[in-house]
């Protein structure tokens, strides 16, 4: 019997301990993209890469003006030329075609990349006043609701926008 009380009371503490800590636990939650339109370096990334694609556009247009000579070059001379003539100045022109395809297609990708290069050390820089803030104020997760992973968050959930602003002086 002493055996059975003895098991029931650590089992009691035990239980009762982790109600405790688990009533401890402070979980926050933010808005990282409404905290990013706020920062000033974001605006000033999306001017350089609307620079960026700004010439990569006007270069763009260039190539797309040159083939439009060319065909239309082609089309005024293509009853005078000789079928070789003309199999060459065709080929020419799908060649021409392919490169403003691979231009086109390497500037996106050349526009993706710069945008997380100019990105990624925004998003460090709020990573890190969210870490600074979960760590002095004590909270064990603080989850993204823009992730739209989140489905329920109770109001016990701290909103540390105001936490994460005042830190970056926003």
């Amino acid at each position: 019997m002493k055996h059975v009380l003895k098991v029931l009371f650590i089992t009691t503490l035990l239980v009762a301990g982790h109600t405790v800590s688990a009533q401890n636990m402070k979980f926050g939650h933010i808005n990282s993209s409404q905290l990013l339109r706020i920062m000033p370096e974001r605006e000033a990334a999306q001017r350089q890469l609307e620079r960026e694609a700004r010439s990569l556009g006007e270069e763009l247009e260039k190539l797309q003006v040159e083939y439009q000579n060319r065909l239309q070059s082609y089309i005024e001379a293509q009853d005078t030329l000789t079928n070789v003539v003309r199999q060459l100045r065709e080929r020419e022109l799908r060649d021409y075609q392919n490169r403003i395809q691979e231009f086109q297609a390497g500037a996106q990708e050349d526009l993706q990349v710069r945008e997380m290069e100019l990105i990624q050390p925004i998003f460090e820089k709020i990573e890190k006043a969210i870490s600074e803030v979960a760590r002095e104020r004590g909270y064990i997760y603080v989850f993204d609701i823009d992730a739209n992973a989140i489905l329920y968050f109770s109001d016990e959930s701290e909103d540390i926008m105001p936490f994460v602003r005042e830190k970056m002086g926003l």
